[in-house]
Protein backbone atom coordinates (compact mmCIF):
# COMPACT_ATOMS: atom_id res chain seq x y z
CA UNK A 1 0.00 0.00 0.00
CA UNK A 2 3.04 2.08 -0.12
CA UNK A 3 3.98 3.77 -3.78
CA UNK A 4 5.95 5.72 -5.64
CA UNK A 5 5.52 8.40 -8.14
CA UNK A 6 6.81 5.93 -11.21
CA UNK A 7 4.34 2.80 -10.11
CA UNK A 8 0.77 3.38 -9.85
CA UNK A 9 -0.75 2.56 -6.10
CA UNK A 10 -3.89 2.77 -4.48
CA UNK A 11 -2.41 4.17 -0.90
CA UNK A 12 1.02 6.51 -0.86
CA UNK A 13 2.15 6.82 2.54
CA UNK A 14 4.81 9.20 3.92
CA UNK A 15 6.65 9.65 6.96
CA UNK A 16 6.87 12.98 8.98
CA UNK A 17 9.83 14.74 6.70
CA UNK A 18 7.30 14.97 3.62
CA UNK A 19 5.06 17.97 5.19
CA UNK A 20 6.93 18.80 8.28
CA UNK A 21 5.58 21.60 9.95
CA UNK A 22 2.39 23.19 9.12
CA UNK A 23 0.33 26.04 11.04
CA UNK A 24 -3.18 26.09 10.55
CA UNK A 25 -3.10 30.21 10.95
CA UNK A 26 -0.84 30.36 8.43
CA UNK A 27 -2.65 27.41 5.67
CA UNK A 28 -5.99 29.63 6.65
CA UNK A 29 -4.61 33.14 5.48
CA UNK A 30 -2.66 31.45 1.95
CA UNK A 31 0.74 32.24 3.20
CA UNK A 32 1.69 28.25 3.23
CA UNK A 33 -0.84 25.49 0.82
CA UNK A 34 0.90 22.28 2.64
CA UNK A 35 -2.82 20.54 2.77
CA UNK A 36 -3.39 21.59 -0.45
CA UNK A 37 -0.33 20.13 -2.37
CA UNK A 38 -1.21 17.12 -0.06
CA UNK A 39 -4.64 16.96 -1.92
CA UNK A 40 -3.53 17.83 -5.32
CA UNK A 41 -0.98 14.90 -5.26
CA UNK A 42 -3.97 12.82 -4.08
CA UNK A 43 -5.91 13.77 -6.88
CA UNK A 44 -2.63 13.29 -9.59
CA UNK A 45 -2.37 9.56 -8.67
CA UNK A 46 -6.11 9.28 -8.26
CA UNK A 47 -5.60 7.57 -4.81
CA UNK A 48 -5.66 8.23 -1.53
CA UNK A 49 -1.98 10.44 0.35
CA UNK A 50 -1.61 9.90 4.09
CA UNK A 51 1.46 11.96 5.23
CA UNK A 52 2.49 12.34 8.91
CA UNK A 53 3.31 16.08 10.16
CA UNK A 54 3.79 18.58 12.96
CA UNK A 55 0.38 21.04 13.65
CA UNK A 56 0.50 24.30 15.14
CA UNK A 57 -2.95 25.72 16.12
CA UNK A 58 -1.58 29.07 17.70
CA UNK A 59 0.98 27.42 19.83
CA UNK A 60 -0.03 24.08 20.68
CA UNK A 61 1.48 21.82 18.61
CA UNK A 62 0.74 18.50 17.31
CA UNK A 63 1.54 15.49 15.89
CA UNK A 64 -0.76 14.48 13.22
CA UNK A 65 -1.49 12.86 10.05
CA UNK A 66 -3.53 14.42 7.34
CA UNK A 67 -5.41 11.96 5.13
CA UNK A 68 -6.17 12.69 1.25
CA UNK A 69 -8.05 11.27 -1.36
CA UNK A 70 -8.75 12.22 -5.19
CA UNK A 71 -8.16 16.13 -4.68
CA UNK A 72 -9.87 16.01 -1.34
CA UNK A 73 -8.35 16.12 2.32
CA UNK A 74 -10.35 13.85 4.72
CA UNK A 75 -9.28 14.72 7.33
CA UNK A 76 -7.06 15.11 10.25
CA UNK A 77 -5.62 12.83 12.99
CA UNK A 78 -3.92 13.82 16.19
CA UNK A 79 -1.61 11.76 18.61
CA UNK A 80 -4.14 11.36 22.07
CA UNK A 81 -1.68 10.26 24.25
CA UNK A 82 0.91 13.25 25.41
CA UNK A 83 3.85 10.83 27.63
CA UNK A 84 5.66 13.17 30.72
CA UNK A 85 4.67 16.80 29.27
CA UNK A 86 6.44 16.05 26.17
CA UNK A 87 6.45 18.99 23.60
CA UNK A 88 3.66 17.98 21.96
CA UNK A 89 -0.11 18.16 23.43
CA UNK A 90 -2.57 15.37 23.22
CA UNK A 91 -5.51 15.58 20.87
CA UNK A 92 -9.02 14.15 21.30
CA UNK A 93 -10.06 10.93 19.38
CA UNK A 94 -9.07 8.53 17.03
CA UNK A 95 -10.37 8.60 13.41
CA UNK A 96 -11.05 5.79 10.55
CA UNK A 97 -11.23 7.23 6.48
CA UNK A 98 -13.58 5.90 4.27
CA UNK A 99 -11.95 5.29 1.28
CA UNK A 100 -12.62 3.68 -2.18
CA UNK A 101 -9.81 0.98 -0.84
CA UNK A 102 -11.34 0.05 2.08
CA UNK A 103 -11.72 1.97 5.67
CA UNK A 104 -8.37 2.98 7.29
CA UNK A 105 -7.68 4.00 10.67
CA UNK A 106 -4.48 6.06 11.80
CA UNK A 107 -2.19 5.59 14.54
CA UNK A 108 -0.62 8.88 15.36
CA UNK A 109 3.33 8.31 16.51
CA UNK A 110 3.35 6.99 19.94
CA UNK A 111 -0.10 6.17 19.82
CA UNK A 112 1.01 2.67 18.78
CA UNK A 113 2.02 1.98 22.41
CA UNK A 114 -1.56 2.31 23.76
CA UNK A 115 -2.92 -0.88 22.57
CA UNK A 116 -6.53 0.79 23.43
CA UNK A 117 -5.75 2.59 19.87
CA UNK A 118 -5.78 -0.11 17.23
CA UNK A 119 -8.43 -1.73 19.88
CA UNK A 120 -10.40 0.94 19.11
CA UNK A 121 -10.10 0.73 15.20
CA UNK A 122 -10.68 -2.95 14.80
CA UNK A 123 -13.63 -3.12 16.74
CA UNK A 124 -15.35 0.02 15.03
CA UNK A 125 -14.35 -1.74 11.64
CA UNK A 126 -11.05 -0.72 9.88
CA UNK A 127 -9.67 -2.71 7.15
CA UNK A 128 -6.07 -1.49 8.04
CA UNK A 129 -4.30 0.52 10.86
CA UNK A 130 -1.73 2.88 9.37
CA UNK A 131 0.86 4.12 11.32
CA UNK A 132 3.40 6.77 10.72
CA UNK A 133 5.77 6.90 13.60
CA UNK A 134 9.22 8.96 13.34
CA UNK A 135 12.33 8.06 14.79
CA UNK A 136 12.17 4.14 15.81
CA UNK A 137 13.73 2.60 18.87
CA UNK A 138 15.88 -0.79 18.98
CA UNK A 139 13.20 -3.11 17.59
CA UNK A 140 10.61 -1.77 19.66
CA UNK A 141 7.77 -0.61 17.30
CA UNK A 142 7.85 -3.10 14.25
CA UNK A 143 7.29 -5.76 17.66
CA UNK A 144 4.38 -3.51 18.78
CA UNK A 145 3.03 -3.03 15.06
CA UNK A 146 2.98 -7.27 14.89
CA UNK A 147 1.08 -7.89 18.59
CA UNK A 148 -1.06 -5.20 17.82
CA UNK A 149 -1.97 -6.49 14.26
CA UNK A 150 -2.63 -10.17 15.50
CA UNK A 151 -4.57 -9.20 18.87
CA UNK A 152 -6.54 -6.78 17.20
CA UNK A 153 -7.17 -8.57 13.84
CA UNK A 154 -6.13 -5.95 11.75
CA UNK A 155 -2.84 -5.31 9.04
CA UNK A 156 -0.76 -2.71 10.34
CA UNK A 157 1.21 -0.65 8.36
CA UNK A 158 4.43 0.88 10.13
CA UNK A 159 6.22 3.96 8.28
CA UNK A 160 9.08 5.71 9.60
CA UNK A 161 12.31 7.34 9.33
CA UNK A 162 14.39 4.59 7.25
CA UNK A 163 12.12 1.69 7.56
CA UNK A 164 8.34 0.60 6.75
CA UNK A 165 7.01 -2.86 7.87
CA UNK A 166 3.30 -4.47 7.10
CA UNK A 167 2.05 -7.21 9.67
CA UNK A 168 -0.63 -9.76 9.17
CA UNK A 169 -3.32 -10.55 11.46
CA UNK A 170 -1.23 -13.69 12.45
CA UNK A 171 1.66 -11.29 13.87
CA UNK A 172 3.82 -12.00 11.15
CA UNK A 173 5.85 -9.38 8.97
CA UNK A 174 4.87 -9.66 5.67
CA UNK A 175 7.00 -6.91 4.13
CA UNK A 176 9.64 -4.61 6.02
CA UNK A 177 12.48 -2.37 4.18
CA UNK A 178 14.96 0.32 4.48
CA UNK A 179 14.31 1.66 0.99
CA UNK A 180 12.58 4.44 0.30
CA UNK A 181 10.41 4.67 -2.02
CA UNK A 182 8.73 0.57 -1.67
CA UNK A 183 5.65 -0.60 -3.26
CA UNK A 184 4.27 -3.69 -1.43
CA UNK A 185 0.35 -5.21 -2.20
CA UNK A 186 -1.42 -6.02 0.34
CA UNK A 187 -4.76 -7.80 0.52
CA UNK A 188 -7.73 -7.08 2.62
CA UNK A 189 -7.97 -9.57 5.98
CA UNK A 190 -10.51 -10.44 7.99
CA UNK A 191 -11.23 -13.24 10.29
CA UNK A 192 -13.79 -13.34 13.33
CA UNK A 193 -14.18 -15.99 16.20
CA UNK A 194 -16.17 -16.38 19.24
CA UNK A 195 -14.35 -15.80 22.32
CA UNK A 196 -16.11 -16.48 25.50
CA UNK A 197 -14.73 -15.26 28.89
CA UNK A 198 -15.81 -15.85 32.77
CA UNK A 199 -15.42 -13.44 35.00
CA UNK A 200 -16.64 -12.18 38.67
CA UNK A 201 -19.09 -9.55 38.84
CA UNK A 202 -21.42 -8.15 36.90
CA UNK A 203 -24.32 -8.70 39.27
CA UNK A 204 -28.09 -8.94 37.99
CA UNK A 205 -30.58 -9.28 40.12
CA UNK A 206 -33.94 -10.62 39.58
CA UNK A 207 -37.26 -8.39 37.77
CA UNK A 208 -39.47 -7.20 40.42
CA UNK A 209 -43.02 -8.55 39.41
CA UNK A 210 -45.81 -5.60 38.88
Amino acid sequence: MAGHEAEPADVLVCGFHALGEVSYERELKGETGLFADLAVLSRERRGVVISGCFTDARGMRRKSVVVAEKGRILGVSDMINRIDGGPYRAGAGVKIYETSVGKIGVIVAEDLYFSRVPETLSVCGADIAVCIFEQFSEGLEPLLARAQAFLCGIPVLLCGYGYALIADIGGKTRFATAHSPCCFDLEKEQEYHLVETRRRGLYRSGRKKF
